[in-house]
């Protein structure tokens, strides 16, 4: 799998990304490392244990992460699940989550393959 193919299996701009980091093996470089990130797991943890600082914190950082990567739909529902618990209230964010939650795994899915692919 390239690099290009990885981006496409997880909705993704890959000549919007490459622009900014300059080569592919940048590119794949940092976004193989989104792989030991735990953001995603601090979220779902946060969000089982109703800390809503917590959550919001991971949310910021996934989305951060995201944009800076550019997993342009992973980063677009976390953006939304963001400014969902940016006021630290739990409240309405169990289908924003879950949009999160199926992106993620689309997006780790694609990383393993790509990673696989070495």
């Amino acid at each position: 799998m390239t690099v290009n193919d990885c981006y496409d299996k997880m909705g993704a701009n890959y000549q919007n990304v490459l622009g900014r980091f300059g080569s592919e093996s940048m590119v794949k470089r940092f976004a193989l490392k989104f792989l030991q990130d735990d953001s995603f797991d601090q979220l779902k943890d946060a969000l089982v244990k109703q800390d809503a600082e917590t959550a919001f914190r991971a949310a910021h950082t996934l989305k951060g992460l995201c944009m800076n990567l550019g997993f342009d739909s992973l980063y677009e529902v976390s953006s939304a699940l963001t400014e969902n618990l940016r006021g630290r209230q739990l409240n309405g964010w169990e289908s924003l989550f879950e949009k999160v939650e199926q992106r993620y795994l689309i997006v780790r899915e694609a990383l393993e393959e790509l990673q696989a692919s070495e």
